[in-house]
Order: C-alpha cells, then structure tokens, then sequence
C-alpha cells in the first residue's frame, strides 16, 4: 500500500478496507491533513464537511468489521461534491454574491446515489459562476488554481473537482457538463472524466431538460469513474429525461486488438498547440502498437457554425436562465458571466431554436457518418494548454498562433453536447512544457459508454498516469506569488 493515502485510489481503497488493512477514518484522515496543508493554495473547495464524514467514516469501519449491515459500493470513499449539486439544509450559490443566503431543500439525485452508496461527502467544489465558463473563478470563492502550475486554472466549471483530484484532497468527485465542464477540467488536470449519453444519469428540473447537460463521475484512474459512474447512472422520477433501466459498466474489457479507431485531431477547424498535437499523436501510436486500426479523418465542422448552433440553445435555456438573474441582479455578477448573457441572447434574438436544430442535427448526421465505419473517434479534449488562473478572457485568446473569439473556441468540447447522446470519456494523454497535463476525448457510438471504458482501460495500461512519487504536482514548496 502507498504511503500517500491520499493518491489512494478508491477501488484500491475498498480492497485494502475489505481486507482490514486499512480503516476508513484513516484514509479519511490523511485526506483532511492534505487539505489542511494544500487548499489555502488551491482553493479547490467552498465548503468542508469533515465532521459529517468523520462520523460516516466510523460507521464504515463498523460495517467492514461486520459490526452492521454489509458495505455499500462506496462504502468509506471520500467523495467531493460540485456546489451546484444540492445538498438540503445546505447553501446553494452556483458561486455567485447573487446567491447568498440561498438553501437546498432537497438534494440532487447524484447527491442521494452517492450517499446511498455509503460515499463520505466531506467537502464541495468550486466554480465559476452560473457554470458558465471554461476556467474556475467566482466573485463569491475566488480563483482556484491548477496544482500541476498554480499560475493556471484547472479549468471550469468543475474545476474545483479537478483540482481536488490531482491535489489529492478527495478520492472521488462529482461533476457536471454542458459545454466540456467535466472533459476541460480532466484534461486540464491529468484526470477522468465521463460525460455520458444524455439521460444515463438523472438531473435536476427543468435544465435537466436541456440535452447539452449531464452529471457524471470524475477520479483518477478509469476504474474508479467505472466505480463511481455505476453508482450515479440510473432513472430518477424528479428527471423525465432519464433513462431506464440503468446499466452496469464491466471493470474488465477485451483488449483493443482489432477495434477500429478513428483520429481526429481539429475536427474541423479547431487550432491545437504543437505539445498537443504530439501527445495526441503519440497516444493514437500506442493504440496502433496494442493492435488497433486507427485512421486519421477529418470533419466538415466550422467554429463558426457550431457557435451559431450552440448559442443559440444556450440563449434558449441555460442562457436565459441566467439572464434572469441579470435583469435583477446584474451589478452583483462576474464579468464574464455578463459577457455569456449578452453573447447567448443575441444568439437567440438572431436566430430561431429551429433553425439552431437544424443545425445541430446537420452536425449529428455528420459526426455520426464520419464515426460509422469505426468503433470509437478519439480527438484532444482542448486546443490551448491552459487558461491563466484568474483572468476572464474576454477579448478571447491566442491558440497555435490563431485568435479565438471564446474560450468555448479554445476547447474541442462543445461538438459533444451537440451531439449529445455519444458519450465521452475524457483521459490523460501526456504533459505540455509549461507542466499542465493535456488530455484526449475517447467518443463513442451513441448510448455506448462500454466501448469508451474498453480504450480508456487499455490506454491507462498501456500509458499508465498514476498518481505516485514520480508522477504528481509538485507542491512541497509555494512560493506567495502564487499563493
């Protein structure tokens, strides 16, 4: 067993718990005392619920030691929930000065899976506000920083999740994603993520409704998202749009001999750096050396046309959910979160929600022709190596010596809410120079969530990206600049 408790992975974990080689309150201890020491300098969290869990962690000592009723599948884990994912009694701001003062009266349903399951939830995490960016800042919480390079965001909006994971202050989180909100912050910080096929896992009405959106699992290793994503997947009667029956993902998958996959590296006209182009690259020829066929496509997609399509039904629901909050509360809200309103509202002034599905469906039809000779599409999550921590990007950035209006620009993300029921399992795929991990998104047919855990297991052999001495963030020393 590791001396770092807290890069423990979860299905490890419960191996060692079952075997009574490890007690669930030490684990859970050790998380606390890495949180102690590293989340004055990551601020990965809004709230600590260490006195909650504690008392849980008791219980699930009692239950491996046959003193109560069996272990439940998360029985003991620690398990960091995204703040927009209620918890009743407790607040719920979505990261915004507007939303002080606001309680749950319920908890969400991957709240209840999760606590079901016996997981410890015993902190919540950061995002921007309204989850409407791709980079983790708020008026209400501040910046949080990526542990790989603390000069950089972990990404958004479950950034916090992602920071925690790599810092090692949870063993599992929750996510959420309806623009890349879980793929950018796994690839951003060197772990999974799993957006799943629209309905797998119940949300919350009435923007569960909204087929861009969907909760889902984030960890370190591809057995715990398999771990936790069986316990969240499942119908709920709060969300009409969930599917049943509810699945079992396997732990154990075929090798990738002979699975035909298909590379795409800008699907269309996304600019990618140089440092991800190699990962991507390199990844893709470990695959062709495990005896896959992996052949290299293009797509017809244009940043314009998928901006018009997904503005459009942003300005439709998510937008102008926010938007109403703006009319009152607009002097309260964070610069960028102005910026997404007047952006998705002018989106829907100029175009219908018909003629956006139209376009939509254009790009299903073409994602769908493209991918149907293969088993899998494999493309890099993002276009940039990072977002620099704290800043809005208003005006847009530079990636691969290209200008993009949006940071939705600067990710590959977006195309997969659009086409909503594929899913998408976000790995790692290597570092860039500036150490900030990069990542690639393995798509599969729609509602096939098997066949991306099948490559995602045989590229975590074959690459392997473990947490260990070698291979973590280095944040024995902070320096106060960038503290």
């Amino acid at each position: 067993m590791s001396d770092e408790l807290h890069y423990l992975s979860a299905t490890e974990a419960i191996a060692h718990f079952r075997a009574r080689e490890l007690s669930p309150v030490e684990l859970l201890k050790a998380i606390i005392d890495r949180t102690q020491k590293l989340e004055p300098h990551i601020n990965a969290f809004t709230e600590e619920m260490f006195d909650e869990a504690l008392a849980g962690a008791r219980d699930a000592e009692s239950r491996y030691r046959g003193q109560g009723p069996d272990p439940r599948p998360l029985e003991g884990i620690p398990v960091a929930a995204k703040e927009k994912h209620s918890i009743a009694g407790k607040s719920l701001t979505e990261g915004s000065l507007a939303g002080r003062g606001n309680i749950a009266r319920e908890n969400a349903p991957v709240i209840d899976r999760v606590l079901a399951a016996g997981g410890l939830i015993h902190a919540r995490t950061t995002t921007p506000e309204f989850c409407v960016a791709a980079f983790t800042h708020s008026p209400l919480w501040g910046v949080t920083r990526n542990p790989w390079n603390l000069d950089y965001s972990p990404g958004g909006s479950s950034g916090g999740a992602g920071a925690a994971l790599a810092a090692g202050t949870t063993t599992l989180a929750t996510a959420s994603d309806i623009g890349g909100s879980t793929r950018g912050p796994a690839g951003f910080t060197g772990t999974v993520g799993l957006k799943a096929s629209y309905g797998r896992i119940a949300g919350v009405a009435p923007l569960s409704m909204d087929s861009y959106r969907g909760d889902g699992p984030m960890a370190r290793t591809v057995d715990d998202a398999i771990l936790l994503a069986n316990v969240l997947i499942g119908p709920d009667p709060r969300d009409h749009s969930s599917l049943r029956p509810a699945i079992t993902l396997p732990h154990e998958y075929p090798s990738v001999e002979g699975m035909r996959i298909a590379l795409c590296l800008r699907l269309g006209d996304f600019p990618i750096e140089p440092d991800i182009e190699a990962n991507t690259r390199a990844l893709a020829q470990s695959l062709v050396d495990a005896g896959a066929i992996v052949e290299e496509i293009e797509l017809p997609w244009t940043r314009d046309s998928m901006a018009a399509a997904v503005e459009v039904h942003f300005g439709t629901i998510m937008g102008a959910s926010v938007a109403e909050v703006a009319r009152v509360h607009g002097d309260l809200l964070a610069d960028y979160t102005l910026d997404n309103v007047a952006i998705t509202s002018k989106g829907a002034a100029e175009m219908s929600f018909l003629d956006g599905l139209r376009k939509e469906t254009q790009m299903q039809r073409e994602l769908a022709e493209a991918m149907a000779p293969f088993d899998a599409l494999i493309c890099p999550t993002s276009g940039t190596i990072a977002f620099p921590a704290g800043e809005s990007l208003l005006d847009g950035l530079t990636v691969a010596g290209q200008h993009v209006n949006t940071t939705a620009e600067a990710l590959l993300t977006l195309p997969f809410n659009v086409a909503n029921r594929c899913p998408v399992l976000a790995v790692p795929s290597g570092h860039a120079h500036n150490g900030v991990p990069t990542g690639v998104q393995i798509v599969g047919h729609t509602y096939d969530e098997p066949t991306v855990f099948r490559i995602g297991k045989a590229l975590e052999k074959i690459r392997p990206w473990a947490y260990t001495d070698q291979h973590q963030p280095r944040l024995d020393v902070v320096t106060p600049a960038s503290s």
